[in-house]
């Protein structure tokens, strides 16, 4: 059975950093990634990552402030979180998929399996 537990989110001000962790167990798939859900509004990728090879995706939104990596001996993957901006305030989910999903990358319909979210406010 796959379980994703996050953690690590939060309240910050603006310009502040955070990192969320997704502890994986019984999940041996290939592709993980970080979605969002601010209210009102529909699901988001944030960012993924290949577990085989580390290879990385990121919403245009996010590209040079977060870093998506893996620490396979922890089965944990992380989400690094900088320059923070009040439009990343959301619930932060964990996703997995069962098999690898390329040009899909971005779709919440592909990812078999979600953890049940962290809190990420940020404050102007």
């Amino acid at each position: 059975q796959v379980q994703l537990v996050e953690s690590g989110g939060g309240s910050v001000q603006a310009g502040g950093s955070l990192r969320l962790s997704c502890a994986a167990s019984g999940y041996t798939g290939p592709q993980m990634g970080w979605f969002r859900q601010a209210p009102g509004k529909e699901r988001e990728v944030v960012a993924v990552i290949y577990t085989g090879g580390s290879r990385t995706f990121y919403a245009d939104s996010v590209k040079g402030r977060f870093t998506i990596s893996q620490d396979n001996a922890k089965k944990t993957v992380y989400l690094q979180m900088n320059n923070l901006k009040p439009e990343d305030t959301a619930m932060y989910y964990c996703a997995a998929t069962n098999m690898y999903y390329g040009s899909s990358w971005t779709r919440a319909s592909v990812y078999k399996y979600w953890g049940q979210g962290t809190q990420v406010t940020v404050s102007s």
